[in-house]
C-alpha cells in the first residue's frame, strides 16, 4: 500500500514537472488592461501615470473596483478584492491584469480564487513583491506571468524601464546583458525562469502555491529584511529541496537591509553564497529587478539562457 502511494506521488510530481506552461497571447494595439488591488489600497488619482502609459503604447485601461476601496491597509475587503480580481480574469475583453501595489493581502484570497476559466485562456498577471503570492501559484498551474512594475511605481520608473514592460507585453525579444561582479558565481544554466520575492517564497512553503524549483532557475529579491531573516530564509528553502536540483540563482535588489546590534557577521551575498555554495551553480547578485527604480520585466515561466562571465552577466529569454 505505501510503495502504491509513494508511486502515486512521484507520477503526479513528475506530470506537473512535465505540464507544458502556457505562455498568455501577447498584447495588441486596441487591447484593455485591468488594473486592481490584490493587496495595499490605492486611488484613482494615483493610477493616472499609469493610465497615461498604457494609453502611449495604443493600450486601454479599465480601473477595477477596488481601486478607491480603503479597508485599513488594504485595497477593499477580502470579499471584495476576491470579486474583482475573479471579475478581471473572466472577463473576456480584459486582455492582462495589473496589479496596483504590494505590500500584504495577496496570500489572504489565492485560495478563493476560480482559475478554470483563466487557464484556459490565460492572461498576463503583472506585478512583484507581494504579487508573488500570484506568480507562485500560476506557475504551479503553469500559466506564465510578468514580474515588473506596477502602477504604483510608475512614476518613479526610468523609460528602459518601463519599456521592457512593454516588450513583453507585446511579445518582443528580450534579453539583458549587465557587468558581472568578483563575488559572482561563474557558470552557464538554461532553464524555465521562477522565483520572487523571498519573503513570500518562504511563507508559500508547505502550501499548494509553493513552487517547484528542480531544473530551473531561481530569481530572489527583498527589501528592508534583517540579515539573519535572509539566512533563516535561505536555511529554510534549503532544507525545502529548493536549490538540490536548481539550475542557478539570480539575486535582484536586496535593498534596505538591517543588521543588529551585535552583527550578524555576513552581508546577503555572504549569506546566500555559504548556503548555495555545495551546489556548484551560476549566481548573479545585484541583477537589476526588484524594490528599485531599475526594475525590469522578467518574464517568470519562460525558458531562459543564463551565462555569468568574468566580464558580464547574460540573460536571455526564449
Amino acid at each position: 500500500m505505501y510503495r502504491f502511494i509513494l508511486v502515486l506521488i512521484l507520477i503526479s510530481n513528475f506530470s506537473h514537472s512535465q505540464k507544458k506552461m502556457k505562455i498568455p497571447p501577447y498584447l495588441k494595439k486596441g487591447d484593455t488592461v485591468a488594473v486592481v488591488c490584490t493587496a495595499r489600497k490605492f486611488f484613482p488619482e494615483d493610477a493616472k501615470p499609469a493610465i497615461e502609459l498604457l494609453e502611449s503604447w495604443g493600450l486601454k485601461a479599465k480601473l477595477g473596483r477596488t481601486i478607491g476601496l480603503d479597508s485599513c491597509q488594504l485595497g477593499g475587503t477580502d470579499a471584495e478584492r476576491i470579486a474583482d480580481f475573479q471579475e478581471m480574469m473572466d472577463d473576456d475583453n480584459v486582455k492582462a491584469i495589473w496589479c496596483a501595489r504590494g505590500g500584504y493581502g495577496t496570500v489572504r484570497i489565492i485560495d478563493s480564487l476560480d482559475f478554470t476559466k483563466f487557464k484556459k485562456h490565460p492572461k498576463w498577471i503583472m506585478g512583484f513583491s507581494d504579487v508573488t503570492v500570484l506568480h507562485s501559484q500560476l506557475n504551479v498551474e503553469r500559466v506564465a506571468t510578468l514580474h515588473s512594475i506596477m502602477p504604483f511605481t510608475v512614476p518613479k520608473a526610468p523609460e528602459e524601464v518601463k519599456e521592457t514592460l512593454r516588450k513583453a507585453l507585446f511579445g518582443e525579444a528580450i534579453s539583458y546583458t549587465i557587468p558581472s561582479k568578483p563575488y559572482d558565481v561563474k557558470g552557464k544554466a538554461s532553464g524555465e525562469l521562477v522565483g520572487g520575492n523571498i519573503s513570500i517564497l518562504y511563507s508559500l512553503l508547505g502550501s499548494k502555491s509553493s513552487i517547484d524549483t528542480k531544473g530551473k532557475i531561481l530569481f530572489i529579491e527583498d527589501l528592508d529584511e534583517y540579515l539573519y531573516h535572509i539566512d533563516r530564509m535561505m536555511y529554510n528553502l534549503k532544507r525545502n529541496g529548493y536549490f538540490e536540483n536548481v539550475k542557478g540563482i539570480i539575486v535582484g535588489s536586496m535593498a534596505d537591509m538591517h543588521d543588529n546590534e551585535i552583527p550578524f557577521g555576513q552581508n546577503e551575498v555572504q549569506i546566500i553564497t555559504a548556503i548555495a555554495k555545495e551546489y556548484n551553480i551560476p549566481i548573479v547578485f545585484e541583477f537589476p529587478a526588484g524594490h528599485q527604480k531599475d526594475n525590469r520585466t522578467l518574464i517568470l515561466g519562460k525558458q531562459v539562457d543564463f551565462e555569468v562571465n568574468e566580464k558580464e552577466v547574460i540573460l536571455s529569454f526564449k
